[in-house]
């Protein structure tokens, strides 16, 4: 999708194209087929497009996935409205029953606080291998090729990050 005026092309080529690979899979990985990833990754970009031409964009990338993942939790959303109003009265407390409590929903947003927390205190080497394995899901020789680095220093460096991680949460979860 080329931009129309040169500025913003050249923009769009330097900090969106390159990631548009990387948020297909992602998306992909994440959404499967409930969300049409083209739709969601063409609605991304001219959100982006239209966000830069009003403000400066500091991280161009973490701004693109981050819009993607918006569009496609909406998609997810109103799929699930929609089924909703399909439900009866009976089928509607069935499932209100089955919904994740407050306890348990503030138990789980501080494991995901403390287990972000593990994740930055990685070396810098073995967090960005880590992220691009666990939350972009890029296979160890695509991490391997990315960074021009072999694939046993990816497995290892994968496997130093879990050990750490899963350290520093035991120690932070028990507190």
């Amino acid at each position: 999708m080329p931009p129309e005026n040169s500025v913003q092309s050249q923009w769009y080529r330097e900090y969106l194209q390159p990631h548009e690979p990387m948020l297909r899979g992602w998306l992909q990985n994440r959404f499967a087929n409930r969300i049409d990833v083209d739709d969601i990754v063409q609605e991304s970009l001219l959100r982006v497009l239209k966000a830069k031409e009003v403000n400066d964009i500091k991280s161009p990338k973490a701004f693109f996935f981050a819009t993607a993942r918006n569009l496609a939790l909406d998609v997810m959303r109103r799929s699930k409205v929609v089924q909703f109003d399909s439900l009866t009265e009976n089928e509607l407390s069935n499932v209100l029953d089955d919904a994740e409590s407050v306890p348990e929903s503030i138990a789980r947003n501080q494991e995901l606080e403390i287990l972000t927390k593990a994740i930055q205190s990685l070396p810098s080497k073995c967090r960005r291998i880590f992220t691009l394995r666990k939350v972009y899901c890029m296979s160890q020789l695509d991490i391997a090729k990315k960074l021009g680095i072999s694939v046993n220093t990816v497995a290892t460096q994968l496997k130093i990050g879990v050990k750490k991680c899963s350290a520093f949460m035991h120690e932070h979860s028990h507190r």
